[in-house]
């Protein structure tokens, strides 16, 4: 179950940043009120995960995750650059969350 929440968490931290960029500084009012709700969200089920999980594995998998998720959601949606170098990068992240959660 703690395996779940950590899921919801990491989903509502990546929608909780999309909304971020979408606000555009705060300026567009719905994407600002979003970001605060889906960040709250992240944050009660990442600590609801903390329970049975060790907090070094959980806060890597979920930043990690998030991470990588997000700058795929950059490049698909919001027309960011990638290259070799940015995604050398993300797959050393998921290489990282990998080593952290089976040897912990």
């Amino acid at each position: 179950m703690s395996w779940f929440f950590l899921l919801f968490g990491i989903i509502f931290e990546v929608i909780g940043t999309t909304c971020m960029k979408l606000s555009k500084g705060f300026m567009n009012i719905i994407p600002s009120i979003l970001l605060f709700l889906f960040y709250g969200l992240s944050l009660t089920f990442v600590t609801l995960s903390l329970k049975k999980l060790n907090v070094g594995v959980a806060y890597a998998v979920w930043s990690g995750l998030g991470t990588v998720l997000i700058t795929i959601i950059g490049i698909t949606f919001f027309q960011e650059s990638y290259s070799f170098v940015k995604m050398t990068g993300i797959l050393l992240i998921i290489i990282g969350v990998i080593i952290l959660h089976f040897y912990s």
